[in-house]
């Protein structure tokens, strides 16, 4: 596939996921229905049977519980063959017990690798980059990650944004630096002189100035 239209067909945060349907271990998918009412955290890998890719795809699997509990689904990717998906599952499964129960997209023809902008040609013209994507239940790309080939992802920080967005979006807030489940949020600046007079007299805020100001939601 040319390099230009993997490079381009680069979806941004705050546009709809691209639909598409793949052949995946669990059977054919339609995207848009498999992310119906449900955040989806999307992520791709570069090759089964290498070992960066199996502690993530591990990692992922061990979390699943976590994921569930906070109504998100699983979907993985490479750029391999449903066969090669199957084995490589199985293997792990019979020398670790930990079975990647979640969907694996086989993009052999790397028509989702494209769509989604997975393949960085600078760093493989073959293999898609670590690209993370989380959807939220409407369909909308709210949080996009790329590590190259050979740096392995933070578990804890994709669970930790995951949390921030549902936060943000059930609160009408905004999350600080470093924020983690049970720290105070941002509370919106004030836009009319009025909202700024009832800010200043607000004894509840943490205000560090009018336009910064935090409190607790728990």
């Amino acid at each position: 596939m040319d390099a230009n239209i993997l490079r381009n067909n680069m979806p941004g945060i705050g546009e709809m996921a691209p639909d598409f349907e793949a052949l995946t271990t669990t059977g054919p998918l339609r995207f848009s229905e498999y992310n119906k009412g449900n955040w989806v955290i999307l992520f791709s890998h570069p090759a089964d049977f290498t070992p960066v890719c199996t502690t993530e795809m591990t990692g992922f699997a061990l979390e699943q519980d976590f994921f569930a509990q906070h109504k998100t689904k699983l979907i993985g990717l490479s750029i391999d063959s449903i066969h090669a998906h199957i084995a490589w599952v199985n293997s792990v499964h019979e020398k670790t017990g930990v079975l990647f129960a979640f969907p694996i997209i086989a993009d052999l023809d790397m028509k989702v690798a494209a769509l989604y902008g997975m393949v960085q040609p600078g760093e493989s013209k073959t293999a898609a980059v670590r690209a993370v994507f989380i959807i939220d239940p409407a369909g909308m790309i709210r949080l996009i990650m790329y590590y190259p080939l050979n740096v392995g992802r933070n578990m804890e920080e994709i669970k930790r944004v995951l949390l921030a967005l549902q936060t943000s979006d059930e609160y009408q807030v905004a999350t600080p630096l470093n924020w983690q489940p049970g720290d105070k949020v941002i509370v919106g600046a004030p836009t009319t002189l009025q909202g700024l007079a009832d800010r200043k007299a607000d004894k509840v805020l943490e205000q560090t100035d009018w336009y910064l100001a935090k409190k607790s939601i728990n």
